[in-house]
């Protein structure tokens, strides 16, 4: 386990390798070819475990030792290519830490930059696919918190904003936040967003959802006006 002095010490080196990059450019510096190298080990480690559910947790395991140079760049850098911190944006989502894995999004989102290849999906369509798969997991846990992940979703919105990529993918966001919101007892909001969710994909999967809420907010006028 790294020092709380050592830990300080990569964020400030990778911060200012990232503060003087070029915007556009490969990453360079000390700190992101340890990291590089730090991060292909562990990827090669994840190759021999199976389950997928342990490589989450070992995913979980790692990601502290990479935060000082998360921060260190999110705090000063440019917007210079970075395969590192888009690599551990995903593993931000794949391990449920969703505050990171947006703050990650916004900055990449922000810079235009792009996933490493093996993704095959540019940031902004991985970032909002993932996120959304993601909550759709942990509203089906019974101690879901429906208003945090309402919140997730609200951000991830806002991230995303009008950034061009497929219909359905922006269908599912829209879908995700409709059951959060759902979840969190705001009928409008969800209504709202899984009109959209319909008006983006019509194959999503949320009529019946639709006419249940529209059915709930009418009894709850009704009631109201009683």
């Amino acid at each position: 386990m790294k020092s709380p002095a050592r830990k300080h010490f990569e964020q400030v080196s990778a911060a200012k390798a990232a503060g003087t990059a070029t915007p556009g450019e490969q990453q360079q510096g000390e700190q992101y070819e340890l990291y590089n190298r730090a991060l292909y080990e562990a990827t090669r480690s994840l190759k021999d475990i199976k389950s997928i559910e342990h490589k989450v947790e070992k995913k979980r395991e790692l990601l502290p030792d990479f935060m000082p140079y998360v921060d260190g760049v999110l705090g000063e850098g440019k917007g210079a290519k970075d395969d590192v911190l888009m690599t551990l944006m995903i593993w931000c989502i794949d391990t449920g830490d969703y505050e990171k894995a947006l703050q990650i999004g916004a900055y990449a989102v922000k810079h235009n930059l792009d996933t490493p290849d093996r993704y095959a999906r540019n940031t902004v369509s991985v970032l909002a696919e993932e996120i959304a798969e993601g909550v759709k997991i942990q509203l089906a846990k019974e101690d879901a918190d429906a208003d945090a992940l309402a919140n997730v979703m609200a951000r991830a919105v806002a991230i995303i904003g009008d950034a061009d990529m497929h219909d359905e993918i922006k269908a599912k966001v829209h879908k995700y936040y409709g059951y959060a919101l759902r979840a969190a007892e705001d009928n409008e909001g969800a209504l709202a967003q899984l009109k959209r969710a319909l008006e983006l994909n019509d194959k999503i999967g949320v009529k019946q959802d639709i006419q249940r809420l529209e059915s709930a907010i009418k009894k709850q006028g009704e009631q109201a006006n009683a």
